[in-house]
């Protein structure tokens, strides 16, 4: 059964306009980055159909006046599950590994309503934030929990999606990190990627559901499973994403187990072009960047999480200086331990400020990160710019309140903000009004994320 405004594959149907009037600031991100005052946008069948003064519609007026508008954000990395583990005891101090041994027995308890009720939490909290497209990287799949778990939620919500399955092969018994319980055997993880991407994954412009392969990282997959799931996504034409490099742990064990870095690891299987993401890579090196580069692979920069587990400050100034593609994620929850994408944003600008100097990132850049960068990592040229004949994703940014009282420069928002949306719109639907979730009712889902939570914490 279809849930109302999603035809069968979850394709979002929108046949109205809604014309964005007066707003003060407009931050295109165009090819020009242009930045326009006291403009209108009209919205038509989900497309941005026209930027001018004066415009006018049949279709519903949203006063801007006061406002900055963007391109929503774009999440290029988040494990949505994670929302119902944040701040847990035994991990609220630990460095990676540590962390994910802490919370891999706790993880082995979900099922279906976890995953549901956890995404459900984590894409509206993304969507206060200004998100209209998020990633996910979903590789447990206890007690019958499926991708499709948040799917639904994500259709339920009207966030545009691209979800991945991932997945672990290699428990503590073969000398792997994960506990024995939540690895797959390797045939059955590649027959299930097939499930979901003839089931789910639609690659036309305007997608608001594409499915990526994902095993979850070169320490908790076989060599071999990384080579056939490149080998698979490219046969079916989807993206490859894992994490890579993200903290000396993990270069260590690249090292002792592969015999070379994890960039080399990544190109010798088939990781490495236009339509593969690797997140954090927060230790990569000169020669792996230039890789990078040269291959077009993309990079999800998690600063938070990277802050939060001790793991680094990735080299985003020179990632950038030498042409990698670069976006934004909040990752999960247990190690960020909030989902907003704003924030990711501000944090990226003052951790490259911390690095490498005040000049190094300004507030436009960061954004720009956030929005047209993160939809560059993820394939999707049809996303995250302001500009005709774009996918009418747009976030509209109240600059009359409190957080920018005084700002002589309010286009500038991660230096005084805000960072909750006042008003969201995914494919011209609006998902958000005045700062409120329009398509859920958000207290009945954290009443439940919290029941949930609780029962965890009782059967640890």
């Amino acid at each position: 059964m279809c849930m109302r405004g999603f035809d069968t594959c979850g394709e979002l149907q929108i046949m109205t306009e809604v014309l964005i009037r007066k707003a003060s600031y407009l931050l295109t991100m165009n090819d020009a980055r242009q930045e326009l005052r006291d403009v209108d946008v009209l919205i038509r069948n989900g497309q941005i159909a026209e930027i001018g003064q004066g415009l006018n519609s049949t279709g519903e007026v949203v006063l801007a006046h006061g406002c900055v508008v963007t391109p929503g954000l774009v999440n290029t990395h988040h494990h949505l599950y994670q929302s119902l583990t944040r701040a847990v005891p035994g991990g609220q101090d630990a460095l990676l590994f540590g962390w994910l041994q802490t919370l891999y027995p706790i993880w082995a308890r979900f099922g279906p309503d976890e995953m549901r009720v956890s995404a459900l939490t984590g894409l509206a909290e993304l969507a206060l934030s200004g998100c209209t497209l998020s990633s996910d990287h979903l590789y447990l799949f206890p007690n019958g929990a499926r991708l499709e778990d948040t799917i639904a939620s994500a259709n339920e919500i009207g966030i545009r999606f691209h979800p991945t399955r991932g997945a672990m092969s290699i428990g503590e018994s073969a000398g792997g990190l994960p506990p024995d319980s939540l690895v797959e055997a390797e045939v059955a993880i590649l027959e299930d990627c097939i499930r979901v991407i003839d089931g789910f994954h639609d690659p036309g412009e305007g997608s608001m559901c594409r499915v990526g392969v994902a095993p979850c990282s070169p320490f908790s997959v076989s060599r071999e499973l990384m080579r056939d799931a490149a080998i698979l996504a490219r046969d079916k034409g989807v993206m490859l994403h894992t994490h890579l490099a993200e903290n000396d742990e993990d270069i260590a064990y690249s090292e002792a187990n592969f015999g070379c870095r994890p960039g080399q690891y990544a190109e010798e299987l088939g990781w490495t072009g236009a339509d593969v993401w690797h997140a954090h890579c927060v230790k990569l090196d000169g020669q792996e960047i230039d890789l990078f580069s040269k291959s077009k692979t993309g990079i999800a920069h998690c600063p938070c999480s990277n802050c939060r587990l001790g793991s680094g400050i990735a080299p985003v100034r020179g990632m950038r200086d030498a042409g990698v593609k670069v976006g934004l994620g909040v990752d999960g929850s247990a190690s960020n331990d909030t989902g907003n994408l704003m924030a990711e944003a501000r944090q990226a600008m003052l951790l490259q400020r911390v690095q490498n100097g005040a000049d190094k990132m300004s507030a436009r850049e960061a954004l720009e990160i956030a929005t047209r960068g993160g939809a560059e990592v993820l394939g999707r040229p049809d996303c995250g710019e302001i500009t005709l004949g774009k996918q009418a994703d747009i976030a509209i940014w109240d600059a009359s309140e409190i957080e920018s009282a005084g700002s002589w420069d309010p286009a500038a928002l991660l230096l005084a903000g805000p960072q909750k949306v006042r008003d969201l719109f995914v494919k011209g639907r609006q998902i958000v009004r005045d700062g409120v979730i329009t398509t859920l009712d958000l207290p009945l889902v954290i009443e439940e994320q919290n029941r949930l939570a609780r029962q965890l914490a009782e059967r640890v």
